[in-house]
């Protein structure tokens, strides 16, 4: 097991102890698709989306979608989260077959509507979490990393350490997401808070205290995460977004 340097020998205690970072539990199964609208397509979109959601909680075999807008920071618009569970479970013949009837003619809808469209699977906590931070969220702070070669697990485990950080600052945490085709980046990170004022939150907390979280999360320092971080990425796209209702 990779051991940082000056890893508190409390760290596998906390790890285990966080919700929703723990690895052993992104095992559901997500479709990620990043959209940007053609140009003045952007709130249409987003009716279709509503409309898509509506028919897929009334199908009884889909789960709805989860949907996002951005605010500031990278190319999409809007960021759409597919609960799949499995491959197995998702693609089982009937399921596709009452699928393709509903779905169909909305996907029609969408032609000509979207200019540019990036789809990923990955394997992130389980839905019941990934909701509850939907729903109690209107705004999401949303990071996407492409590892160095070699680097993806260890990449993977610095965002569970930044989520111990913040539990231990009695911060939101991450939700966690790790590639299982398409993309090029391999990791990517959801923080969902109330409003900005929380987001900022963590400034407020004293230096001390900050050193403190770093150290029991397996940091040599609360300034040394960011720079650590560096050493395992070569792409790394910040977006912060809102809720959409």
């Amino acid at each position: 097991m990779w051991v940082a340097k000056g890893m508190f020998p409390f760290f596998l205690f906390f790890l285990i102890s966080i919700p929703y970072s723990r690895a052993q539990d992104a095992h559901y199964l997500y479709k990620t698709s990043l959209v940007q609208a053609a140009p003045g397509k952007l709130l249409e979109i987003i009716e279709i989306y509503k409309a898509l959601a509506v028919e897929q909680g009334k199908s009884g075999i889909d789960e709805p979608l989860l949907l996002m807008r951005h605010s500031q920071g990278d190319r999409w618009d809007l960021l759409l989260m597919f609960p799949m569970g499995s491959y197995a479970d998702y693609y089982q013949p009937e399921r596709i077959s009452k699928r393709t009837r509903w779905e169909n003619p909305i996907r029609e809808k969408l032609k000509g509507e979207v200019a540019w469209q990036e789809d990923v699977f990955v394997y992130g906590p389980p839905l019941i979490q990934v909701r509850k931070g939907f729903a109690d969220a209107g705004l999401f702070h949303v990071e996407m990393f492409q590892s160095l070669p070699g680097k993806e697990a260890e990449l993977y485990r610095q965002r569970e350490m930044e989520n111990v950080f913040s539990a231990k600052l009695g911060q939101p945490q991450n939700l966690i997401f790790s590639r299982d085709q398409r993309a090029a980046w391999e990791v990517f990170t959801i923080g969902c808070f109330r409003n900005l004022k929380q987001y900022a939150q963590s400034e407020d907390e004293s230096k001390a205290d900050q050193e403190t979280a770093a150290k029991v999360a397996g940091f040599e320092s609360s300034s040394q995460i960011g720079p650590y971080l560096r050493t395992l990425i070569s792409l790394h796209h910040d977006t912060l977004a809102v809720a959409v209702k």
